[in-house]
This record gives C-alpha cells, sequence and structure tokens, in this order.
C-alpha cells in the first residue's frame, strides 16, 4: 500500500430522501449464520494480518520527511536532514528537491537497488500517480510520497520493533447482526468530498453517492469514496466506541460495489484500524462530516498500538 492519500471530503448539498429499509440484522442472520460469519471474520483477519506484518507492511513504517527545495543528507548519522535507520551508513546519500522533482544519489560505496537493480542514482517517482519507485538497502526502504505542495521521504525497516514486538489486534467477537444491507443513493450530480486528513489539510475525492442502512431501528447514513479502478467502495466512519474501546480517530471499512439494485452489504465484523494507529508516521484520512455514526459499532478492530 503505497499511499493512503485515500481522503475524503463531505458535500454539503442534502442526500436524497431513503425509503425505509427493512431491519437489515434479521436478513443477515438469514443469509449467513453466526457460525459462518465467525470464520469468515477471522479468515479476513489472518490475511489483514498477514498484509499488515510483511516486510513492506505499516507495521514497518519508521519515518516521513517532508523535503525542502536543495540538497538534504541522508543517512543514520543524527545531524542527516533525512534520518535513515542502521545499518544504513552514517552518510548514505544526498536527496535533491527541485520544484515538483525529487532525486537522489547514494554516497560512494553504498549499495542502493531499485527494483533489484544497483541504483546509482536519479530522479525518483513519487505516489501521486500510481506504486512509487522503492529504493532498498537491506530490508531498509525509502519512497517519495507527495501530500498537495510536499514532497516525502517514508522510509520503512522491516527490523522495526513496532513489526518484531507485534502480538495482533483484539476483536470484538464477530456478530451476524453487523453484517448490515445498505443502498446507495446515487447523487444527482457528480460531487467532490473533502476528507481531512492527520496532516491538517484536506483532500479531494470522488463521492459515490450516500448508504443508507438500519441499526436498532433507526436509519444511519455513510458516505463511501469511489477510487479509480478499484472494484470497492472505501470508508473511513467513526462511532461512540471511539471514546473508550476502538481507534480515537476512527477507522475503515471496504465493501463491494452495489448489486444491480443498489444493495451494498456493510460487514462492520471487518471494520479495521487505520495506519496512523501504528505509527505516528502515517498520513491518514480523518472521518469526513456526516461520516460519525450516533451509535457504537461494536464490532471489527478494536484499540491497538499507541498512535
Amino acid at each position: 500500500m503505497s499511499t493512503l492519500a485515500l481522503v475524503l471530503s463531505l458535500a454539503l448539498q442534502a442526500s436524497p430522501p431513503a425509503k425505509p429499509l427493512p431491519k437489515p440484522a434479521a436478513q443477515a442472520q438469514k443469509k449467513a449464520p453466526a457460525e459462518d460469519v465467525a470464520a469468515a471474520t477471522q479468515a479476513w483477519q489472518a490475511e489483514r494480518l498477514q498484509r499488515l506484518t510483511s516486510p513492506d507492511g505499516w507495521l514497518t513504517l519508521v519515518g516521513l520527511t517532508w523535503l525542502k527545495e536543495g540538497e538534504q543528507t541522508a543517512g543514520s548519522a543524527p545531524d542527516s536532514a533525512v534520518p535513515l535507520p542502521s545499518p544504513v551508513p552514517a552518510r548514505a546519500g544526498t536527496f535533491v528537491r527541485q520544484g515538483d522533482t525529487v532525486s537522489f544519489q547514494p554516497a560512494p560505496g553504498v549499495a542502493f537497488t531499485l527494483e533489484g537493480k544497483p541504483f546509482t542514482g536519479g530522479a525518483l517517482k513519487t505516489d501521486e500517480k500510481g506504486a512509487p519507485d522503492v529504493v532498498r538497502l537491506g530490508g531498509v526502504s525509502f519512497q517519495i510520497i507527495r501530500r498537495q505542495d510536499r514532497l516525502g521521504v517514508r522510509v520503512k525497516d522491516s527490523e522495526a520493533a513496532a513489526r518484531k514486538q507485534f502480538h495482533g489486534i483484539p476483536l470484538y467477537p464477530a456478530s451476524a447482526a453487523w453484517k448490515v444491507e445498505a443502498r446507495l443513493m446515487p447523487d444527482e450530480t457528480p460531487r467532490m468530498l473533502s476528507v481531512p486528513t492527520v496532516l491538517g489539510y484536506s483532500e479531494e475525492m470522488k463521492s459515490a453517492g450516500t448508504l443508507v442502512f438500519t441499526v436498532g431501528g433507526k436509519e444511519h447514513r455513510l458516505i463511501p469514496v469511489a477510487e479509480e479502478g478499484s472494484d470497492e467502495l472505501f470508508i473511513v466512519f467513526g462511532d461512540e466506541t471511539n471514546r473508550d474501546a476502538t481507534y480515537g480517530a476512527g477507522r475503515f471499512l471496504e465493501a463491494p460495489l452495489p448489486d444491480k439494485d443498489g444493495r451494498v452489504v456493510l460487514d462492520f465484523n471487518r471494520a479495521y484500524n487505520p495506519p496512523c494507529a501504528f505509527s505516528r508516521f502515517a498520513t491518514c484520512p480523518l472521518p469526513p462530516r456526516g461520516n460519525r455514526l450516533a451509535l457504537r459499532v461494536e464490532a471489527g478492530e478494536k484499540r491497538a498500538g499507541e498512535h
């Protein structure tokens, strides 16, 4: 996952009125017995943890430095402008930012690689339009990320303490009651969502409409993002468990695209913590206005990590 510039902004126009929905929990229980939901949730979390703990997973994120114009030294020396963890040499190379372009020049004798081949220096592709270039030295890697007008060096280390000392993520017990059927109400006209981020600004992303669903006899709404080329809806949401049981800044949820009748299954058993729950160097989106639910979603991942 190269960039979670997955940030959502809220359109202020009112969503179209929704017809009352049947109580979804009962429907979900008919379609998926509790024991099947538990097994499916367990399998989902196993895959989730495998990605999280991989040598390039979010638990390896150890640094983020925003580049200034001009040259900046990189290495494990304490006075490095761009700190890199050991065993990277004290003087590993130099970053040069020129406007929207970043290049890196390794120090003599330092054997970085790019795509498995020796990297002797040059411009680096950012994550702005897809996968960025990833430069490696042993278990340490870095890439260039772009956030609005800022260009930063994101650093990962496969030997990071967060990865080595990871003991899993507590979950609520899986429940068919939290596998909820929603209806996706399309926007009357295409609109962009302005989504806040932990960096203090908002990013514009395309709204996918409004999801309308019922829990405990009350109607609720969430606005998902339609990410280009994705076969899923992406949702950043908050709820009342954020105060005491789940990550305070909210959680993420993915859902399949709607069927021909506009129906979408929201499986809150698969609500998960954002990368910011594990590292202060992540650049996460926050729930947009309107995506904080007035109920306790006691499903999915609980609070984990220290951030």
